[in-house]
């Protein structure tokens, strides 16, 4: 069994593994860059809501609050 490229379906060509031309893998670069492939999550999903140990709390030390 041959794999065939994503794109086009057409035999891979080794230099362009998983694709079988340069033109093919710009296709899919741009559809990644461009939005058209989104990776499926939450959309406020970047972190779990704890303040990391290196980051610096919200408020200044000075401050009475």
């Amino acid at each position: 069994m041959t794999a065939a490229c994503p794109q086009c379906r057409k035999p891979v060509d080794p230099a362009y593994r998983p694709f079988c031309s340069k033109r093919c893998a710009d296709v899919d670069l741009n559809r990644w860059l461009t939005g058209a492939y989104v990776i499926p999550g939450s959309k406020h999903a970047e972190g779990d809501g704890e303040p990391d140990e290196d980051q610096e709390p919200d408020h200044d030390e000075w401050s009475d609050a």
